[in-house]
């Protein structure tokens, strides 16, 4: 498995947000659809406090061990009460195939259920999305169920899935 870390989003990653958070071929596969001022990004990475309980979301970045940013991987829609979040991961495109989303998946879920005590996470992959529902899959992730024409393109409605992982207790 590739090797990388995960770790706080940093002022020196203005850059690689702000491409991701603007790259539209992105939009139809989460829940943004508008474009992202370098200052709105800026703003964001000043105010966030890394803690999930207080942003309900933390953002990590995706680093190969030796160094070099390959994407990000977040929890998102965090609830307390039920001790879930769910999983965004972007890989940049000449990072793809190489491992670092499959090992970012791993590490997030081990920190997830050592530092965070959550009891499951869960992704929503647009139906079709072969490499993400692959990625998931690998990653001890099962398929719960459809939501029927979830995600909306612009021009159609395509249906998602529910990939959910349990986490188990360590004892």
């Amino acid at each position: 498995m590739s090797k990388i870390k995960l770790r706080a989003i940093e002022p020196e990653d203005l850059d690689l947000l702000y491409q991701i958070e603007n790259d539209t071929s992105l939009w139809n596969v989460g829940c943004t659809n508008v474009p992202y001022s370098r200052y709105t990004l800026h703003d964001y990475i000043a105010n966030s406090s890394d803690d999930i309980y207080a942003d309900r979301q933390l953002r990590l970045i995706i680093e190969r061990e030796e160094g070099g940013t390959v994407g990000m991987i977040d929890l998102m829609n965090f609830s307390p009460q039920h001790l879930r979040a769910e999983v965004g991961i972007v890989i940049l495109n000449s990072e793809r195939r190489k491992g670092y989303g499959l090992a970012a998946l791993h590490q997030l879920c081990v920190y997830a259920r050592q530092v965070l005590h959550l009891h499951q996470l869960y992704g929503i992959v647009a139906d079709g999305n072969e490499s993400a529902l692959r990625l998931f899959e690998k990653a001890d992730f099962q398929q719960q169920s459809v939501l029927h024409e979830w995600l909306f393109d612009g021009k159609n409605y395509k249906d998602a899935v529910i990939m959910q992982y349990v986490l188990q207790i360590l004892t």
